[in-house]
């Protein structure tokens, strides 16, 4: 299987315009449209806009790697593509969150699932914030064309064990299960998804969107940070930005080297769901109702480990092939806490930061390493009146932080997830199943399990929680009470101002969320291309 090309050598050779990875900025630049991030909402976007005819600056914080920096290392992966090199938290530090910072975002490093928004997310934002369009038949072209444009389908390979035993476990009890779509075009089944693809078979935005955009004329800023946004008499003037030449990888401090205005015509902010709010926060913009980096969510992750008699190897292989909705299916959307279950790639580093424990219980299970099963439970908030999220906000320096409370709702949830996959984990063949929590140990057998998890003290820091999907802070709603932004995406108090990645969502997704911004910002970008007279005929 050959390696499929890396369009970043034949542009750079040619010409595209990339400014900060070895040009540095220049200190004024002038463009119809700031995009702010390049990942999954900020790709699709500045590619349409490119493709419609207007002048597009594309502003990523983050450097720009490509397959050749991919290593399949994680010693290096981490510091280079992620927030905080893989260790952003939340405030009380109760919460990893894993988020891109590179030139694709996230796309960058995730898992390639693929899910469009389900119905019964769309039918509770339809009801609760009057977002009348968004259904799935209204919405099904825009993913249509998203799902062609990635590659996005079945993964027609067998699953990795590590997935096979979620199935196995799951059929045992009757429990549901399916197939995950991915985002790959001539994949190699690495299993390296999340320390960049090396063989470019992810078609994320560093891949497609992209470089398209640049062969159109857009021009990349990297390793520049968006600072604010510039008000004057209702509009957005400019946006301000510093280049930053240096990052010290043991402190995240970082060498600024110069400022970088952007005057511009609209603005469209997908820095992602922390940043995004952030931005306009620092940028003190209208805020009338106190919405503005509120009803932030993150499908709280709780884990469950496992030794099987047998090797599982779970760090070769596709890295998520496998899900069950039984847990969310089963369960009203607006009652007790739902839950999706996966199964995430296991590398030695980010599973030895994980697992619970230390010293001579933390080493035995270090030793099991390649006999270790991992289910993960992705909780679905947003949905009931006790699962409001949490709160981004700026420090001094202005910086992002979040508030995300785990209160007992959310820990209810989580709680009956740790039993429903430490059951489908006994089902698999597991002869010790660990739930990961400080106060647990390994169980051998379901009875004993059980008995102990409902025993458990399900409280922040003792419970390990994890997330990789950040959504909401600049909630769609039909009325500004309601949330930061129309249903069309532009900021209800400002009309050159626009956001295009998942802080749009008024809640979670319930799923991987992805596909949900790729389908949604490709309707958004489209008619925003209309309102600002571009050419939407040469999208066909």
């Amino acid at each position: 299987m050959s390696k499929l090309p890396d369009p970043w050598l034949v542009g750079l050779a040619k010409g595209w315009q990339v400014l900060g990875h070895s040009i540095p900025p220049p200190a004024t630049l002038k463009a119809d449209v700031v995009v702010i991030g390049t990942g999954a909402g900020g790709g699709v976007t500045a590619e349409l806009l490119a493709r419609a005819g207007l002048r597009v600056i594309m502003l990523e914080e983050g450097p720009l790697k490509t397959s050749k920096d991919f290593n399949q290392l994680e010693s290096e992966a981490y510091p280079a593509l992620y927030q905080e090199s893989a260790a952003r938290k939340t405030d009380d530090k109760a919460i990893n969150i894993l988020q891109g910072r590179c030139v694709g975002g996230s796309t960058t490093v995730n898992w390639t699932s693929s899910f469009r928004t389900p119905s019964a997310t769309l039918t509770f934002w339809r009801n609760r914030f009057g977002l009348a369009g968004m259904t799935e038949e209204a919405m099904a072209p825009y993913f249509q064309e998203a799902e062609r444009r990635l590659n996005i389908g079945a993964w027609l390979t067998s699953p990795n064990e590590n997935n096979e035993l979620l199935r196995k476990g799951a059929s045992r009890l009757g429990i549901s299960s399916d197939s995950i779509p991915r985002n790959v075009k001539g994949c190699w089944n690495l299993g390296s998804c999340g320390m960049g693809c090396p063989t470019n078979a992810k078609q994320s935005m560093l891949l497609t969107t992209v470089p398209t955009a640049l062969d159109r004329g857009a021009v990349l800023l990297v390793n520049t940070r968006a600072l604010r946004l510039n008000l004057a008499q209702g509009r957005i003037q400019s946006v301000m930005a510093e280049y930053l030449s240096q990052k010290v990888h043991l402190t995240h401090t970082e060498k600024t080297s110069g400022a970088v205005e952007i005057k511009c015509e609209h603005v469209v902010v997908a820095g992602g769901a922390i940043n995004s709010p952030a931005l306009l926060l620092r940028s003190s913009m209208p805020d009338p109702y106190q919405v503005l980096g509120r009803r932030t969510f993150l499908h709280p992750v709780v884990m469950s480990a496992a030794v099987m008699e047998h090797e599982v190897a779970g760090w070769q292989g596709a890295p998520q092939t496998i899900y069950s909705d039984h847990f969310l299916e089963t369960q009203p959307i607006d009652g007790q806490m739902g839950y999706k279950l996966e199964v995430p790639p296991i590398h030695p580093v980010i599973f030895a930061s994980s697992i619970p424990g230390y010293g001579e219980p933390q080493a035995a299970l270090l030793k099991s390493f390649a006999n270790q099963h991992i289910l993960l439970a992705l909780l679905r908030d947003g949905f009931h009146d006790e699962s409001v999220g949490g709160r981004v906000g700026v420090r001094a320096d202005g910086s992002p932080t979040l508030h995300y409370p785990l209160n007992d709702f959310v820990m209810d949830g989580a709680r009956r997830a740790l039993l429903s996959m430490a059951e489908i984990q006994f089902a698999a063949g597991a002869k010790q199943v660990l739930p990961v929590h400080e106060m647990a140990k390994p169980y051998t057998n379901w009875g004993e399990a059980k008995d102990a998890i409902f025993r458990l003290p399900m409280l922040p820091l003792q419970t390990r929680v994890v997330s990789a999907h950040v959504m909401g802070g600049c909630g769609m709603a039909d009325s500004p009470q309601l949330g930061v932004t129309r249903p069309d995406g532009a900021h209800w108090q400002i009309p050159n101002l626009s956001v295009h990645d998942g802080s749009l969502f008024p809640t979670s997704i319930g799923a991987n969320p992805q596909l949900s911004i790729y389908g949604l910002v490709n309707r958004l970008t489209q008619n925003l291309i209309r309102r600002l007279g571009g050419r939407p005929e040469a999208l066909a």
